[in-house]
């Protein structure tokens, strides 16, 4: 790409009036200030997409934002065109024309993720990757990690709406390398939206089982500096018995901008109570729980020779359980802490990007139930004569190098991490990496990665005990070996992915039942991950024009088969056994007429494990039942204005039943309505 020859200084803005068609003209001009003129209809939709667009007779000249974005998927930064390893992006029209209203339903639709819910809204769900459990992935914010090291159950737990995303990245196979230990087996990074322009927005809805709630966000933005506000409540009387929910949500983002540096901070806090019918053992239908957290971060990157990227951020976590709802059976509480300091920096040569850095990551939890005895017992707020008698904590310090060729047609990334915990007197080891891209032409990038990560045990997996479970404090860290092997299409209304992957782990923890009158016990196996996966996608206003009524045909599946190494018979695994073998997801997203839109999604699942079976009484029968594959249809029709919008959408509207996890039915058909409203300032 050209620049104008009104441009200013190197070091400030540029203006683009044309491209030039030049090899990663996109990369040369990279973390500048970037100012594009109107490009003409014969643009690049993306910088590896040479594709022409039919401009609507009204207008002689269409105006385009480059679509090619940065992702979160290696320590420098890449564009989605040249990056090494396989990355689903959702982008903002994909989450705008979704069937779902929370974070944890919109992942649903991603065929490589895998969400068991327990309840709606995303009140209580486990989020995984390629058969993995919900621990072994890494959950991050604006690129901060707010997994909770006390269980993987919290850390989808999210203090943003859906409102506010501008895209989710999702890294599938291990990342520890990038993003430390608990990206085992991938991550999913939420990238939410700080206009640039100030606004006020809101946003209404209700439906069925006595759902209701509403959201409000506000933006102020200047020059260099954006700020914006948002918050939320919601509630519902659930679908059965003990599963109503009620949840709030505040989240805060500001950005400021210069020549010399970029700053990005956020906090938020996410509120949750909720009757968990049967969430954690069937032969409890009356169970509770509440859970708070917070989060809080400071990131900055300096536009220098070498650029400095350091960050800093705070999560805690709250959890109230009750095994029989108010009353004190079962009862437990949980505060965990974790702290993070990332120093980190990379550097910008003729053979490449090189990155190199340290993080240092504090992981504290206070109980009544996980951890080891504590004399100085610290009294639990708001309750009388209830303390946290128990606590642990590890601190994790990690260093990590990595450098990337970007060549005319190849991008080769290697590097490593070297983690120790320093309180368990473990030696360093070190998690090495090899990603690797080869475009032949604007259209094809084929991709291969080699990558090891390890995971430390939850303090859940560790300490948790109940009357139906019992964790191990012997478990060692989960250690993987992984090999994949992609390809990705692009060209004028065509997107193609296909990938192929091998993964062997040590050390797998998992919830099992060794025999039919035991209890579940965490413990540790061998296991072999092998499986495939496609995506397919038509864009049909790439083809046809902006008159096309047909926004986008989508189609993914996956398949998954795992096999156990050992020769120790299982009766019942809880967990890491219990993956999607097939997973098939299609949408069709178009015009109806004039502003009213629809979206019509499909979901197939099938389900290996099985699960024991209770009877209406909240028995054991004793018997396994195997998981039965299901069909779910969901519909959204919207009319959309400018600055407002109706919506109606119909969840499984075949009112099919099904099951997540074992003897937790799912709702059924279930409406929802709602409306949308943007003011901005003139």
């Amino acid at each position: 790409m050209k620049k104008s020859k009104n441009s200013i200084s190197e070091a400030s803005e540029i203006r683009w009036k044309r491209f030039s068609n030049e090899k990663f003209a996109t990369f040369k001009s990279m973390h500048k200030s970037i100012s594009i003129g109107v490009l003409s209809v014969a643009t690049l939709l993306s910088a590896d997409l040479k594709a022409q667009t039919q401009p609507d007779s009204t207008s002689t000249e269409l105006n385009y934002q480059l679509q090619d974005i940065e992702v979160t998927s290696e320590r420098v930064p890449l564009t989605l065109s040249v990056v090494p390893r396989m990355v689903t992006v959702m982008t903002k029209e994909d989450v705008s024309a979704a069937s779902a209203q929370s974070i944890n339903d919109l992942l649903e639709y991603a065929v490589g993720v895998d969400v068991r819910q327990r309840g709606e809204m995303g009140v209580q769900s486990d989020i995984s990757v390629r058969g993995g459990t919900f621990d072994q992935i890494t959950i991050l914010l604006n690129g901060i990690n707010i997994s909770s090291p006390q269980t993987g159950h919290l850390s989808s737990d999210f203090p943003v709406s859906m409102e506010e995303i501008e895209r989710v990245e999702v890294l599938e196979g291990p990342a520890a390398r990038l993003f430390g230990t608990s990206a085992f087996n991938g991550a999913i990074n939420i990238v939410t939206k700080c206009d640039t322009s100030s606004h006020v927005a809101g946003h209404i809805f209700g439906g069925s089982y006595g759902y209701g709630g509403g959201e409000m966000s506000a933006n102020l933005s200047a020059k260099k500096v954006q700020q914006q506000i948002s918050g939320g409540f919601r509630r519902a009387d659930g679908d059965q018995e003990n599963s109503d929910f009620r949840q709030t949500k505040v989240f805060y983002q500001g950005k400021l901008s210069n020549s010399s540096i970029k700053v990005d901070w956020q906090t938020g806090v996410s509120s949750q109570d909720y009757g968990a019918n049967t969430f954690y053992s069937a032969a409890y239908p009356n169970q509770w729980e509440s859970t708070t957290k917070w989060i809080t971060s400071v990131k900055a990157e300096t536009n220098s020779r070498i650029h400095f990227v350091p960050s800093i951020y705070w999560n805690r976590s709250k959890d109230h359980f009750q095994l029989i709802r108010d009353t004190h059976k079962g009862e437990n509480f949980h505060q965990c802490d974790v702290y993070g300091l990332n120093l980190g920096a990379w550097i910008e040569t003729k053979i490449g990007k090189t990155a190199f850095g340290a993080e240092m990551r504090s992981e504290n939890i206070i109980s009544t139930n996980l951890g080891k005895e504590t004399a100085d017992s610290i009294a639990v707020r708001g309750e009388n004569d209830l303390f946290y008698n128990k606590k642990d904590g590890r601190d994790n310090i990690s260093y990590y190098a990595e450098h990337t060729f970007l060549l005319k047609k190849w991008t080769l990334s290697f590097g490593a991490m070297a983690h120790k915990v320093t309180n368990l007197n473990t030696k360093m080891k070190i998690y090495p990496g090899v990603d690797i891209a080869f475009r032949p032409n604007d259209y094809w990038k084929i991709s291969t990665s080699w990558n090891m990560a390890m995971r430390l045990p939850t303090f859940t997996d560790l300490y948790y005990k109940s009357p139906t479970t019992e964790g191990n404090v012997g478990l060692q860290p989960e250690e993987s070996s992984a090999v994949d092997l992609g390809t990705r299409f692009r060209n004028r209304g065509i997107e193609t992915n296909v990938a192929l992957f091998y993964h062997h782990g040590k050390n797998m923890i998992d919830w099992v039942m060794y025999s039919q009158d035991d209890i579940f016990h965490s413990a540790g196996f061998e296991l072999d991950n092998i499986g495939a996966e496609i995506n397919a996608s038509f864009f049909g206003r790439e083809v046809f024009g902006d008159r096309c009524a047909l926004r986008k045909i989508s189609f993914g599946y996956a398949y998954i088969h795992q096999e156990r190494e050992d020769d120790v018979e299982i009766y019942k695994s809880n967990y890491a056994l219990e993956y999607l073998r097939h997973k098939l997801s299609a949408s069709v997203e178009s015009r109806v007429v004039k502003k009213l839109n629809a979206t019509l999604s499909l979901r197939y699942q099938d389900r290996n494990g099985s699960y024991i079976k209770y009877d209406e009484n909240h028995k054991s029968t004793g018997l396994l039942v195997d998981y039965e594959p299901y069909t779910l249809i969901d519909l959204k029709l919207s009319w959309d204005a400018n600055n407002w919008s109706i919506y109606a959408i119909a969840n499984n509207i075949f009112n099919v039943s099904y099951y997540d996890l074992g003897n937790i039915p799912q709702p059924g058909i279930w409406l929802k309505a709602g409306a949308k409203f943007k003011i901005c300032k003139k």
